[in-house]
């Protein structure tokens, strides 16, 4: 019973500091921009709990951030955010028929990434995606993401593990991190969470084609 309360406990700390604490300010939902231009390669980005459109750690050749409400990471804001990234990206594609798209997302933000992708490949081509921190990534290597043990508090479609991701190409990464690795230990959260990824916000070091995990600093294929 012990071990069931302090775990309770746990839990409910994850939730009120969130699945991401890389950034520390909340600001107002907003879109960040207009519409970007059709040359080259159109690049998205999601960050995670705690951010905004203006502050979500990304940096790098990127179009745009996207706006979602972020305060709470459950089940109701990503399912925001996964309808602000499908109108955003849809209205790009629209105006640029061919152009490519390259999605990325940390913690919560991946976990927008990761449902879009699982929805919407089946109608919308010519798109990878990153997900940095994936609450909902699915071992191996490695145990599944935290949204599998919070599953019933954080509510669908953040709750549970897949890779359904068809054929679009999509890059894990998760680096001895509870929030995307259950095996990592809650204990290495927030520390592990926050300063793992140095390299990894720069979308600029990931290309159009990748299609690979890196776990833990050793790369796999699918």
């Amino acid at each position: 019973m012990r071990a069931r309360r302090i775990g309770a406990v746990l839990a409910g700390l994850l939730l009120t500091v969130g699945l991401s604490a890389v950034q520390g300010a909340t600001a107002p939902v907003a879109t960040a921009q207009a519409a970007a231009s059709c040359e080259g390669t159109y690049t998205i980005v999601v960050g995670g709990t705690g951010s905004s459109w203006n502050n979500d750690g990304f940096h790098g050749n990127i179009q745009q951030h996207v706006g979602y409400p972020t305060q709470i990471p459950n089940g109701a804001s990503t399912r925001a955010g996964v309808n602000e990234l499908n109108r955003l990206v849809r209205d790009q594609r629209a105006a640029c028929p061919g152009q490519h798209v390259k999605m990325g997302g940390y913690s919560l933000g991946a976990a927008v990434v990761h449902v879009w992708v699982t929805e919407n490949w089946q109608t919308f081509d010519n798109v990878n995606a990153i997900l940095i921190a994936d609450p909902k990534r699915q071992g191996p290597p490695g145990a599944n993401g935290g949204s599998v043990p919070f599953g019933g508090l954080v509510g669908a479609p953040l709750a549970g593990a897949d890779r359904f991701f068809g054929n679009v190409p999509v890059k894990t990464i998760c680096h001895w991190d509870y929030v995307c690795d259950e095996s990592a230990g809650i204990w290495t959260y927030p520390n592990n969470h926050v300063r793992n990824y140095p390299e990894d916000f720069n979308m600029d070091h990931h290309n159009d084609t990748a299609n690979e995990q890196w776990y833990n600093g050793r790369w796999y294929p699918w």
